[in-house]
């Protein structure tokens, strides 16, 4: 199946009342495991690229692989700039054959991000391709925060509907408590769920969850145990991600989880089995891990049985 633009996917599950996967990836393997596991679950998915993994491995070589990957396996895909910041990269995505991009100028004064936003939105719709903005920062939010701290960061429902409306921008990422990495909290993390709602009422496009990955504790528990060193490693519980599927979710990116799986699988194999010196044999083992952990998100967000 071709590639098809983010909103094809998007909007249906805004409508359905579930959430689809944006798994990212940097090369063959990671986006092997994607595809199978949403192959195998018949899940609409979303294969996201930073600017970090294009510069790493080039926009032909990820555009030719993702494009060939959604074919072979009739998988329902669109192929997505992750936290764009850079304006030229946005153009060279739309070059070379991404069906959605993210514009990130949420770090940029509230007026600012509403021009930078615009201008990036007036130029991908003439490509015909979606994009998704930022407003408000990703930062765990724990007991300790203070009231007007924890105000700065988080996304206001009233300034969300109206910079959807002065941007045109067509998927909005807010920021509700989440953070990026596998360190998201140093005590007990807290979901503004209540904000989700009160966004999901005023904003008609379907929103975005960023900093999402839940850090499963097998997963790190296996990289751990083979040498890993990550203490204090933490992440969004798998319930909280369900009650933000239920109040409004439509897009839920994950990383962190896909990493530490791979390094887990990669350590093992390395640990138990010195002998193996053949690549295949020793990424294989992260592929499967991988797939294994897409496999869980989808089922996670609901989209299974949800590409047709």
């Amino acid at each position: 199946m071709a590639l098809v633009t983010s909103d094809q996917i998007l909007n249906p599950a805004r409508e359905g009342g579930y959430a689809v996967g944006a798994f990212n990836t940097s090369n063959l393997e990671i986006s092997q495991a994607i595809f199978e596991a949403a192959a195998e679950l018949d899940a609409p998915i979303i294969v996201a690229t930073s600017e970090s993994a294009i510069k790493y491995a080039g926009y032909a070589n990820l555009s030719i692989i993702i494009r060939h990957l959604a074919d072979y396996y009739g998988v329902k895909a669109a192929l997505h700039l992750d936290h764009g910041k850079d304006l030229d990269v946005v153009v060279k995505c739309l070059r070379n054959g991404w069906t959605s991009v993210m514009i990130d100028a949420s770090k940029q004064p509230y007026e600012q991000n509403i021009a930078t936003t615009s201008e990036v939105v007036k130029i991908a719709h003439m490509a015909g391709v979606p994009v998704e903005a930022e407003l408000g920062r990703l930062a765990g939010i724990e007991d300790a925060v203070k009231v007007a701290e924890r105000e700065a960061l988080l996304t206001d429902p009233d300034q969300a509907a109206e910079f959807v409306e002065r941007t045109g921008c067509d998927f909005l990422a807010v920021a509700i408590g989440t953070s990026h990495g596998a360190y998201k909290f140093k005590g007990e993390p807290r979901i503004d769920h209540d904000r989700l709602t009160a966004i999901a009422k005023k904003v008609s496009i379907p929103l975005v969850l960023h900093g999402a990955s839940s850090v499963p504790h097998d997963v790190l528990e296996r990289a751990s145990k083979f040498g890993a060193k990550l203490p204090g490693a933490k992440g969004v519980p798998e319930e909280a991600i369900s009650e933000a599927v239920r109040r409004g979710i439509s897009k839920i990116n994950i990383d962190t989880d896909l990493r530490l799986a791979f390094t887990g699988a990669v350590r093992q194999i390395v640990a138990e089995k010195p002998e193996v010196f053949d690549p295949r044999k020793i990424i294989g083992e992260a592929r499967e891990a991988i797939k294994e952990v897409v496999r869980r998100k989808v089922e996670l967000f609901g989209s299974q049985g949800k590409a047709r």
